[in-house]
């Protein structure tokens, strides 16, 4: 179903066994055409959802709503992480409409609706609204009662009956089979539909308690899994495109529109009820220097009111439990959320918390426990509990510290002391490009072993050039020097800040994903634009930004790439903005070990898989554009569907001998996007969802390769990359052998074409 920050879990398509394919609906031609694109361009995007200030947030809620800006006052007090998502899906379907053309009384209607969309959540009781991991079913009901609760809230303030139609309507499912509804398809309203699909996408791509965000082009590659059955599949592909042309430019014309353009008289024409002020922004320069201190601290500090909200979750705490800061705040504390022990191995209960004892008897606490950490794997650490009172003596809370007590050296120590030790430049005192080589190998191994993600910023500042030719060379050193430290001061344990050349830097991040990196990225870009230079007449310079996270198939190079593709993309799209690229860690899959396939009529093949994305061709094409662009691979052939390309594996990895050699592997692959049928597994009614399939065939392309002892596992690599960049799974001969033979015939008379391009086998 349509997830909101606090659904169980994220969309799944509502489908059950696969029924025959249906003849694949993109013409030959356009599918040609696209795989003879892929030699002439690579440009695929990323998406990083805009972070607002406090202030700003209250400045465009007050000119969207006017006098009902109190409605979403009360919803952020209730529960914050519900009101930001509420703000970041109305700012994305504001520049969704505007770039699908509605006029403006109708984007005025969905904004409102989706920014009120969730105000029910006030009505949420706090054991669920609350609660530190995933709603069993009961709770999940009790919190999609919600939507009915925003429908009777609005319902007395609200004058517009576009909204009210709306707000009743988001969580309809568009091929009808949801219960509670009785509407389908177009019926159901459009802004309905749109806020649907932006709120699911926002979902994913947030942290939760219960999960890390995913990367915004595996949110993407959900939203198709479940299009038509829970979501348009029209509006899906328009938002799929939206994020690969413009991903970072609608949501931002959408705020500069609200707060420039809106008619106030306008916005209170919706409403018959007077304005709450909203609550002033805290004083954060008086509380700098604490979270400075807290943020860059190795041990976990964990802070929990008296209502047993944790109100502060340190990055300690998050490398620690491997739990994000953003999933955990404002959530009861349990010592059930780390799965506590005590000395003899016995689990705590909360007669038993450290923290709960602290607040009841207004002491300290100090004991060595085991916490579940990373990955579910036991913990030990010596736990400081402190009770916290008021000026009047009155408990207000608690603080847990928590030390890793494991005799094991960690990862981020050991990344901390090659920084410190690293070759430094001389201009800005950050590591030099030899040493980011040397240190970024080690990185990815590392990360690799532990299992935990890691990213790669790079960025650049804009018309540098015209700096240097207008204020001097010495004027350029400073600006220079601004950026690297507000990246040094950005990094955190374990994260390493390199001059890579010129004005270029990077950042490798620790124990870091794609969204986090993203957001980090989008604060150092922030904090730039906001420092006057003297140096250039008191006037500010921006830089931009790309981001990567490790994933499978990657090597230190491939890495790089892509994140200098995002890097390029940003500047095309404008400068001065973050690009995200990749589908990270979470989208490798063990099934890269099975055995390999061979083909009877060429034994010269090492590794055949049949892979399935459900994306559209046109969507696939793009991913494919990236691992040709970071992999350096040649296209030596296409024809018609088909496409062969020539990659170079190389390890890379520090242990390699200096006989060890790269293989160059020919890799096959045929596309088809078909119209598959499936039954619904809630109403046995078919449905019909689009996907692309490819056949891949790898095999070594030179002879005196093809016996070496490694070529297997090699070609593993190959394929595990091409999955991940396609977010592509696995499907079995059993399965697919009908539907690829009805294609072989119907792509036969392009297959047989021979291209000029075609090598010599």
């Amino acid at each position: 179903m349509s997830e909101s920050p606090r659904s169980p879990t994220m969309p799944v398509p509502a489908l059950g066994r696969e029924e025959p394919a249906i003849p694949a609906a993109v013409p030959m031609a356009q599918l040609s055409a696209l795989l003879e694109e892929l030699d002439r361009t690579t440009a695929p995007a990323g998406f990083l959802p805009p972070v607002l200030d406090p202030q700003v947030d209250n400045q465009l809620v007050q000119v969207r709503l006017g006098i009902a800006g109190s409605l979403f006052t009360a919803l952020r007090c209730r529960c914050a992480a519900s009101a930001s998502h509420s703000l970041r899906v109305a700012l994305r379907c504001s520049g969704w409409a505007m770039d699908l053309g509605l006029e403006a009384p109708q984007r005025d209607v969905l904004e409102v609706a989706a920014l009120l969309h969730d105000v029910g959540v006030i009505g949420v009781p706090d054991a669920v609204l609350l609660k530190p991991g995933p709603l069993d079913a009961e709770e999940a009901n009790t919190f999609e009662r919600s939507r009915s609760m925003s429908l009777d809230i609005l319902r007395g303030a609200c004058a517009e009956p576009g909204v009210l139609a709306i707000v009743r309507h988001v969580g309809a499912w568009y091929d009808g089979s949801r219960k509670g509804y009785d509407v389908a398809g177009a019926e159901i309203p459009l802004g309905a539909r749109m806020v649907a699909v932006a709120e699911a996408f926002d979902a994913m791509t947030a942290d939760q308690v219960f999960r890390r965000a995913i990367s915004q082009e595996r949110a993407v590659r959900e939203l198709f899994a479940c299009a038509g059955t829970q979501f348009d599949p029209e509006l899906v592909s328009r938002f799929a495109e939206l994020q690969l042309v413009r991903p970072s430019d609608f949501p931002r014309e959408a705020a500069r529109n609200w707060l420039r353009g809106l008619d106030p008289e306008a916005a209170n024409a919706f409403w018959e009820a007077r304005p709450a002020a909203l609550a002033g922004a805290p004083a954060e320069r008086d509380r700098l220097f604490e979270s400075q201190l807290l943020d860059n601290m190795h041990d976990a500090v964990i802070f929990i009111d008296s209502s047993l909200r944790v109100v502060l979750w340190n990055h300690g705490a998050e490398r620690l439990t491997g739990i994000a800061a953003s999933g955990v705040r404002q959530r009861e504390w349990s010592p059930s959320l780390l799965s506590m022990q005590n000395e003899k191995g016995e689990w705590i209960g909360e007669e038993d918390c450290p923290v709960l004892c602290a607040m009841r008897v207004r002491t300290q606490s100090l004991r060595r426990l085991t916490i579940t950490g990373r990955g579910g794997k036991p913990l030990a650490v010596d736990s400081h509990a402190i009770s916290v009172v008021d000026g009047d003596g009155l408990p207000a809370g608690a603080a847990l510290l928590l030390h890793d007590a494991s005799s094991e050296m960690s990862l981020e120590e050991r990344c901390q002391s090659l920084h410190e030790k690293a070759t430094k430049d001389p201009l800005t005192q950050v590591a030099n490009r030899a040493e980011f080589d040397r240190v970024h190998e080690m990185f990815i191994s590392a990360h690799a072993q532990r299992r935990v993600p890691c990213a790669l910023i790079i960025c650049d500042l804009d018309h540098f050039k015209q700096v240097n030719d207008t204020y001097g060379h010495q004027a350029g050193d400073e600006v220079i020097k601004t950026l690297a430290a507000i990246l040094r001061s950005s990094c955190r344990a374990g994260d390493l800040v390199a001059r890579y050349g010129g004005e270029e830097f990077v950042v490798l991040c620790a124990d870091c994903d794609n969204a986090t990196a993203a957001r980090r990225a989008e604060q150092m870009r922030k904090r730039l634009g906001q420092i006057s230079q003297p140096a250039l007449n008191q006037q500010p310079v921006t830089a931009s930004f790309g981001v990567t996270e490790v994933q499978a198939g990657d090597t230190p190079d491939t890495m790089l790439r892509r994140a200098d593709r995002a890097l390029m993309l940003a500047k095309q799209m404008g400068r001065n903005r973050v690009v995200q690229l990749g589908v990270g860690s979470d989208a490798e899959n063990a099934a890269a070990s099975t055995p390999a396939l061979r083909l009877e009529d060429d034994s010269a093949i090492v590794l055949e898989r049949n892979l399935a994305t459900p994306v559209p061709v046109s969507v696939a094409i793009e991913k494919l554009r990236g691992f040709v662009a970071d992999h350096r691979a040649k296209i030596v052939r296409i024809s018609g569907s088909s496409i062969q390309l020539l990659v170079d594996d190389d390890p890379s990895e520090p242990t390699r001998r200096a006989s060890d050699r790269p293989i160059t592997f020919s890799v096959r692959l045929r596309f088809s996007e078909e119209q598959v049928r499936r039954a619904d597994s809630s109403t046995g009614s078919p449905v019909v969802v689009a996907q692309t399939r490819i056949h891949v065939a790898i095999r070594a392309h030179k002879n005196r390769d093809r016996r070496r002892a490694d070529v297997l596992d090699r070609a593993r690599r190959i394929l595990l990359g091409f999955r991940c960049y396609l977010i592509a799974d696995e499907i079995t001969a059993e399965s697919s052998g009908g539907i690829l033979r009805r294609v072989s015939r119907l792509l036969a008379p392009w297959l047989l074409k021979r291209s000029p391009r075609d090598p010599e086998d």
